[in-house]
């Protein structure tokens, strides 16, 4: 069955949200669904050894390369100790729903207020668990990503699987100390054990492999072999092979395309945490990947990433070394991918422990068809803690900087990690940037860019400081603010003049907008306003059903790494404690799902108040 929902466009203020990225000149394309009912820590193995190097920035989303670059890695090339064993751990500790419950914004702080549809709306838990929320890419050709194979292309230029197991972690330490100038020696020494050539050979392979900038030879000292490790030429050499434009051009095979393009399945990281993962562990630099959108972190998800002169090989081994990563579907390229390319993401979302009754469900889903949803900025957007990003966009756009440093830097509500705690206390008493700083192990963040700014140009140019900070950040709090704006526009819109086209209204005439006069009305309807309402077209199923579960704590659909392992699908019985509503649908980018389920529930989605729902259903 096909119907045609609302399909209004949003203002140019997009940049980037949690479901999805879009250029901000991107016009809104039609979204297609499918409905149907249903009742029902990163880890490291030792032989990966992470990269301790500071990477000052998240990457800047976009083609890794040319153009733009990380604006931190510009301004400043500084080290960082690498997190101690308590620090990782705290580091992956899961926010706390209790913390979360207590502070935090709900809908009515951002200006979420409306509904337009007439149903009933009834309670169901969303993202009880991860997997409950999935979101698979859709690329610009239209095609769903999948990871579905984790073969790795057969390359004979690759150097053997022994680059990745020959050398120690203890050897991997000392040979990346050498890499980065972290220690005194000007060498590194490696004791052939049961010497033959090929040993020999795979060693050198491994060194030059793994730690880019390093050079080797083999010497006999005391009747034994030993493979030495040394700079070739100094820290300018090192610098040159670093460089996003130029990693590994000594080693990389001229026949194959510069780009290696992948598969990343992840659970509980958003994507910039999650190449930045990547990149610490490869020893590279974030901005060497590139995506085509952000994606959510309390989900899994499925999506294309592509990194510049990175083998498959090194990539696929990571797969032994992280958990809650998978990586595949490699394939080598010409070009990166950018920003926007994509059309969309598909969602497949379970909403546990649904109170409604199967004809308020029906209700529901057929208004989300006939009428679809307010499309407006969701939670993401605006920041988990008690401090909402839209606070500090606002005063950036005032130039209040001192304002901007306090809400950066002072202490909060909310559930935050020990270390940013203590930074931030140790803030509001010293004012002191590098006292502060020592209380962070982790640089990488906004804090603790903008404490070495404070630091470097002094607590008198704030601007210069905050200028450390890379421009994705920095314009995620403008996002913010115009995000806050655009939500409290809306509102005021549909409870002033309801769900019609009315005169002043915005309209586009090719790419001009224009207003509409009163005697012109009657020619437009709500479809054809700028502002306020995007909506979509909706394909459902004709099939429904309604399964019940018992166990809270089971999996009520299968991943696609669910799928590779083998596992069967969930098996619903016929009754049970509990009923849960399964919808399958795709949106374009920049939408948020989040909005059409708050449309379906009538209920607030922020985490604050699903994790009093969530609290109460599990005491």
């Amino acid at each position: 069955m096909e119907t045609t929902g609302m399909s209004l466009k949003r203002g140019c203020v997009v940049v980037e949200d949690s479901d999805s990225v879009a250029p901000a000149e991107e016009t809104k394309k039609p979204k297609i669904a499918e409905c149907c009912l249903t009742k029902g820590q990163d880890g490291v193995e030792d032989d990966c050894v992470p990269s301790s190097e500071n990477e000052p920035g998240l990457p800047e989303a976009g083609v890794a390369g040319k153009g733009d670059k990380n604006s931190s890695a510009e301004v400043e090339e500084e080290e960082e100790d690498g997190l101690s064993e308590e620090e990782e751990k705290e580091e992956e500790e899961p926010e706390s729903f209790a913390d979360m419950m207590k502070h935090g914004l709900t809908e009515l702080d951002v200006g979420i207020t409306k509904f337009v549809s007439s149903h009933q709306g009834f309670s169901g838990i969303l993202k009880e668990r991860y997997s409950d929320f999935v979101v698979h890419e859709i690329g610009k050709d239209g095609r769903i990503s999948h990871l579905d194979d984790l073969s790795v292309p057969v390359d004979e230029e690759d150097p053997s699987e022994d680059v990745f197991t020959i050398l120690t972690a203890e050897e991997k330490q000392q040979l990346e100390e050498l890499q980065l100038f972290k220690n005194k020696e000007t060498s590194v020494a490696i004791e052939v054990i049961e010497d033959t050539k090929e040993k020999r050979t795979a060693i050198h392979q491994a060194i030059k492999a793994l730690f880019p900038g390093l050079e080797t030879k083999t010497e006999d000292r005391e009747g034994k072999k030993y493979v030495v490790a040394y700079h070739a030429a100094g820290k300018k050499a090192l610098a040159k092979v670093r460089t996003a434009a130029d990693p590994r051009k000594h080693s990389w095979p001229k026949s194959r395309g510069s780009y290696c393009h992948f598969v990343l399945y992840k659970k509980n990281k958003d994507t910039m945490d999650a190449i930045n993962v990547l990149s610490k562990y490869l020893r590279v630099k974030p901005n060497i990947f590139s995506y085509m959108g952000t994606k959510d972190k309390r989900a899994i998800t499925v999506q294309e990433i592509a990194v510049l002169k990175i083998s498959a090989q090194r990539l696929a081994h990571l797969n032994k070394c992280l958990m809650n990563f998978k990586l595949g579907n490699f394939s080598y390229q010409k070009t990166p991918l950018k920003l926007g390319e994509l059309q969309g993401n598909h969602f497949t979302v379970v909403l546990r422990n649904i109170t409604g009754t199967d004809e308020q469900v029906q209700q529901a889903m057929n208004s989300l068809k006939e009428i679809g949803f307010i499309n407006y900025y969701g939670m993401q957007r605006f920041g988990t803690t008690s401090v909402p990003t839209y606070q500090v966009g606002r005063a950036i756009l005032q130039n209040s900087w001192t304002e901007v440093m306090d809400l950066i830097l002072k202490p909060r509500s909310g559930a935050e990690k020990g270390y940013l705690v203590k930074c931030r206390e140790e803030w509001a008493k010293t004012k002191d940037p590098d006292a502060a700083l020592k209380k962070l192990p982790v640089k990488r963040g906004v804090e603790g860019q903008l404490l070495r700014g404070l630091s470097r140009y002094g607590m008198k140019n704030i601007v210069s400081a905050f200028g450390i900070i890379p421009r994705n950040n920095r314009l995620m709090y403008i996002h913010s603010y115009q995000s806050y704006v655009w939500n409290n526009m809306v509102s005021k819109r549909i409870e002033d003049y309801g769900l019609k086209p009315v005169p002043g209204d915005l309209v586009l005439k090719g790419a001009t907008a224009t207003y509409i006069e009163e005697d012109d009305v009657h020619n437009y309807s709500i479809h054809d306003v700028v502002m306020p309402l995007p909506g979509f077209d909706v394909i459902y199923p004709k099939h429904k059903e309604v399964v019940a579960y018992d166990d809270p704590k089971i999996p009520l659909l299968n991943t696609d790494v669910d799928k590779l392992e083998g596992k069967p699908p969930p098996v619903f019985a016929s009754e049970g404690k509990y009923r849960a509503l399964k919808m399958d649908f795709s949106l374009p980018p920049s939408t948020y799902a989040t909005m059409a389920i708050r449309e379906v529930l009538k209920r607030d989605t922020s985490i604050k108040k699903q994790t009093q729902l969530n609290t109460t259903w599990l005491r």
